[in-house]
């Protein structure tokens, strides 16, 4: 009988490495945030600036995670450099938030965005319908189609690392060049007299004419409704990091785990611009700040193809999501792999099937994520775990710094781009980010963080159980 293969596939290719990028980063939230960040913005000037000012945290991010990835090119990513820079309890409350809302909840959310764009073309699954009324509970035919496509994705990336990557290539390619065409065709077609309306009083900073925004802005509830905004554009920014999760499956992992991280966050930074710039000059700020459901995409096809904008937004974001999930699912187990090797995970995810993946954690991932299709409350929580996201990425970003002094003899073959003031700026940018929200977005702000300190007993227990076992 063969014997159960004990180390990851080298499989990876940069060009795969950068798409797992792209393509986690790029799902529904492209196609909808816009209009909430211009209800709290209220111009077009300053829509762009909650783009810019994310997209250069997610750059310095990526490239201060290039020096951590080529330090220790193994399976797990951020957990693992967490754990190298501070400690295991540290590393475990990411490994926690992770499994029980980061990475389930963002799949889950994924998957049902998938499902309630198919409903433009097959409206027999309709958000609005309800299948089942448990009372607390009411089922969707979105939600069911979303945890079947959580499940074939979970069986294709069970089956091995080339299978997933195909169709991450696959639909990371799609949706670029469908997303590249969408602002081709809108800037053809931008109307001269709405472009000179969003852009005669492109910075002044209110709240939109007829939305419900923080208020009448004070210098500081300015920043706060800044940060507001920002919660939808980290949020269609993240996951970009999930490369390194794989670490341990991509060829030459020191070099083309930095590369692909700068290459795929440029391009999507990039398109995502270009996006924001097209939406102002087909749509008014009204009309952005009050889509229909936030689906300012929809709204914006509308306008350049008519009738047939619709089914042409709806196939592009159930291409987006399908590849986003793809990627999504392949990374996330790697992190409970690492979680359990350390003992602080169930045993059997921190082994590999015939097909060298760990398919006992993509499978609980799975039924987790599930789970929160069929709660429905899976759109509240990604809300709330952006101060989360951050405050790890800050820490993580901090490691740098602590490991330069801890580890100073450690091969670093590429180092942070910048350092050390774009870490710092990130690190800064960061902590006004978390204390704004703070501030004047408790609700999201709160739930994330009591998710994250309820792991601190649950890692004692482990521990306990670990050393009793030892003993």
């Amino acid at each position: 009988m063969k014997p159960q293969p004990t180390e990851f596939k080298s499989s990876l290719r940069l060009i795969d490495a950068t798409m797992l990028v792209a393509g986690s980063m790029i799902g529904s939230g492209i196609f909808i945030v816009s209009a909430d960040i211009t209800r709290n913005v209220g111009s077009s000037g300053w829509l762009l600036v909650v783009w810019l000012i994310t997209g250069f945290m997610t750059l310095t991010a990526a490239l201060s995670y290039g020096e951590l990835s080529s330090m220790f090119p193994k399976a797990g990513g951020q957990y693992v450099y967490l754990k190298e820079a501070y400690n295991p309890l540290v590393s475990f409350l990411y490994g926690w938030s992770f499994f029980t809302v980061i990475q389930t909840a963002t799949i889950a959310a994924v998957g049902v965005a998938f499902a309630k764009f198919t409903a433009y073309l097959l409206p027999q699954f309709s958000e609005d319908r309800v299948i089942a009324d448990l009372g607390f509970l009411q089922i969707s035919p979105a939600q069911l189609l979303a945890i079947v496509i959580i499940v074939v994705l979970t069986y294709v990336n069970s089956r091995g690392v080339n299978a997933g990557k195909s169709i991450q290539t696959f639909f990371t390619m799609a949706k670029l060049l469908s997303l590249f065409g969408l602002i081709v065709f809108g800037l053809f077609f931008m109307k001269k007299e709405v472009w000179e309306l969003n852009w005669k009083d492109a910075w002044e900073l209110k709240p939109l004419a007829g939305s419900t925004g923080i208020g009448t802005y004070t210098t500081l509830a300015a920043f706060g409704a800044i940060a507001a905004a920002m919660v939808g554009s980290i949020f269609s920014s993240d996951s970009w990091h999930n490369v390194t999760f794989v670490a341990g499956e991509i060829k030459n992992p020191k070099r083309n785990i930095g590369l692909s991280l700068a290459l795929g966050t440029i391009m999507v930074t990039v398109l995502y611009i270009l996006t924001n710039i097209m939406y102002t000059g087909v749509l008014s700020l009204h009309d952005i700040g009050h889509a229909d459901k936030d689906r300012v995409a929809v709204s914006a096809a509308q306008v350049i193809f008519g009738s047939s904008g619709t089914v042409i937004i709806a196939l592009m974001i159930m291409v987006s999501t399908f590849g986003c999930n793809n990627g999504l699912i392949m990374a996330g187990a790697r992190v409970y792999y690492s979680m359990a090797k350390d003992g602080l995970f169930f045993k059997k995810v921190g082994t590999l099937n015939k097909n060298s993946v760990p398919a006992f954690g993509l499978w609980i991932q799975c039924f987790v994520a599930c789970l929160w299709c069929l709660s429905g409350k899976y759109g509240d929580l990604l809300d709330m775990i952006s101060f989360v996201v951050v405050m790890f990425y800050m820490l993580t970003i901090g490691g740098i710094f602590i490991l330069r002094k801890k580890r100073p003899d450690i091969e670093r073959p590429y180092k942070a781009f910048g350092y050390p003031v774009l870490p710092l700026i990130y690190i800064v940018m960061g902590l006004a980010f978390c204390v704004l929200l703070i501030i004047y977005k408790p609700r999201f702000t709160w739930p994330g963080l009591i998710i994250t300190l309820i792991g601190i007993p649950v890692y004692f227990i482990i521990a306990k159980l670990k050393n009793n076992k030892s003993a």
